[in-house]
């Protein structure tokens, strides 16, 4: 049977900062030359915004070139940043750095702490107020080829499909797309991303993939300990010294405050559960105060590429290009990407609409990487391109290097370090681990993975096939749990996998409609042999402002 299709000059996968902000650029720049040109941006969440989640500090930089009136147009940064905190901790106290000695890339005067889901939804009006098309709920499933290999759009998923895969009285096919350039701005780990990587090679001579795991929740706090616009970053406990990561809190607007803790994917030990980290980071004296008394309001987790500049892909192939963090364009010294989304996905736009208006189409943008490497953007992931891996080498050593490199060298040394290697070989085997014991929650401050995916509002189609698949149904007993003991049971932050124990035959159980959608088993598995998929448009968390 033969879809139905349309028709587009360039089509958006992910209703992103990235993948709006070259919807948005694209549209001004074709006005500019007084072009028409049909932008249509797909959207996997019920709505933009949805599925975003990030900290967030927000540096306006990159909103202010792409709407220099932002303010005036009522873009929801409304809380700057009064004050910056940088912690060590301990299990039991905190070491403030001093202002004098905190690195450039910790100071986030002039920045925002915001909702990064509440500045796309903004964005996304902005998009449909110049003319861009923009379908929620469509989940692009499948990536298009012309007879020459070229990208030439994408096919959204049916929908109505049953877990026998029988087509259900619900059944609608999908939809191909066509656009002359076709751009992919799935955030991290993009499975179409993936996809395209894979197909041309883009990793070729490039550093690995490597990936953090953002876990998040929002609170609304005692007025009487709000202090708008106070950031404070931490390092240390409850990580070892020899795990990459770190912890936050942001004070919103309105009496909330958004905490969270990232854990570097590379971690050794199987039995490390990010979860329950985040759940003990908030017992620590420096933040325990804070959320005493006040209620938790929302829960997400999301993946994020914390590569830098060594680890990006090749960005274009014929007909496309990666923008966002489906490339890896997040500033990990930094702990920031919003700016970078809207900046990739501004400079592809600028290399994209005259390529139409020279009546090109499914070629090479070449002049997106082009520009790239000329912008603020490069010169700033440049000098950040050392931090993740000079904090492998554990917390003490790593703060001293990375404080070396970049209040003595500015971030411009003149070597360039590596990662060494992909997050899912760095797991050792449960002989050489040692088990640690997390505390059970109480219910107030600390809580369980179920209902904290209750807060995180995921529904999913309930008689679907599972978008959490397996290469093999044997590997997750025969080797991830004989030599790992089941790692997928704790690193991921939802409660999808669980070991189910029936006399002598364990096995592996996915309870996919838990899923948020954040990616981490499809980094972490350590054979790669579980593989995340788009599931129906418009399944996965629904999150009101993270």
């Amino acid at each position: 049977m033969t879809r139905e299709s349309m028709e587009y000059d360039l089509v958006v996968v992910g209703g992103g900062p990235a993948g709006l902000a070259f919807a948005i650029r694209a549209k001004q720049l074709a006005a500019e030359r007084g072009l028409e040109i049909g932008v249509c941006v797909l959207e996997k969440g019920s709505e933009i915004g949805a599925h975003i989640l990030s900290g967030a500090v927000i540096d306006p930089k990159a909103l202010a070139e792409l709407f220099p009136d932002w303010q005036a147009q009522g873009a929801p940064l409304k809380q700057p940043v009064t004050e910056d905190r940088f912690l060590f901790l301990s299990e039991g106290g905190a070491s403030q750095v001093p202002d004098w000695l905190l690195p450039q890339c910790f100071r986030n005067r002039g920045y925002y702490a915001a909702s990064l889901g509440n500045l796309c939804r903004w964005l996304g009006t902005q998009a449909e107020a110049l003319g861009v098309e923009i379908y929620p709920g469509f989940a692009a499933a499948e990536v298009l080829y012309d007879d020459k290999g070229a990208v030439r759009g994408v096919a959204t998923g049916d929908v109505g499909i049953g877990k026998d895969g029988s087509r259900t009285a619900r059944y609608a096919e999908g939809m191909e797309l066509h656009a002359k350039y076709t751009v992919f701005a799935e955030g991290c780990r993009g499975h179409l991303g993936k996809s395209l990587q894979e197909r041309f090679r883009l990793r070729e001579d490039r550093d690995p993939a490597v990936y953090g795991l953002g876990i998040k929740e929002l609170w609304e706090i005692d007025p009487a300990k709000h202090q708008p616009g106070l950031v404070i970053h931490g390092a240390g406990w409850p990580l070892e010294d020899d795990t990459y990561g770190g912890s936050w809190m942001y004070h919103l607007e309105d009496n909330q405050v958004s905490v969270g803790l990232v854990v570097g994917l590379g971690y050794a030990n199987p039995y490390l559960s990010p979860f329950e980290e985040f759940q003990r980071f908030k017992t620590h004296p420096a933040i325990r105060p804070f959320l005493e008394g006040g209620r938790r309001v929302a829960y997400g987790a999301r993946a994020i590429n914390a590569g830098g500049l060594q680890a990006l892909p090749r960005l274009v192939f014929p007909g496309g290009c990666l923008v966002g963090d489906d490339a890896g364009f997040l500033n990990a010294a930094r702990v920031k990407g919003t700016h970078a989304a809207i900046k990739s996905g501004m400079l592809a736009a600028e290399a994209a609409v005259p390529a139409l208006a020279d009546g090109r189409s499914h070629d090479e943008l070449v002049e997106f990487p082009a520009a790239f490497e000329k912008s603020w953007l490069h010169e700033e992931l440049h000098r950040a391109r050392n931090f993740k891996p000079l904090m492998a080498k554990g917390l003490k050593l790593g703060s001293l290097l990375v404080g070396i490199d970049q209040v003595v060298f500015g971030g411009r040394a003149p070597w360039t370090l590596h990662h060494p290697g992909p997050d899912h070989e760095q797991l050792v085997e449960k002989s050489q681990a040692r088990p640690i014991e997390y505390p059970k929650p109480d219910g107030v401050l600390t809580f369980d993975r179920l209902s904290s995916v209750f807060v995180s509002n995921v529904a999913h189609e309930e008689d679907q096939p599972a978008h959490l698949t397996l290469g093999s149904d044997a590997v997750p007993i025969t080797v991830n749990l004989a030599r790992y003991d089941a790692p997928e049971t704790r690193y991921c932050p939802a409660g999808v996998y669980e070991i189910v124990r029936e006399g002598q035959n364990p096995r592996l159980q996915i309870n996919a409609q838990n899923c948020v959608h954040c990616k981490t088993c499809d980094i972490k598995d350590p054979t790669q042999n579980i593989h995340w998929v788009v599931p129906e448009g418009g399944g996965g968390p629904n999150y009101p402002n993270l």
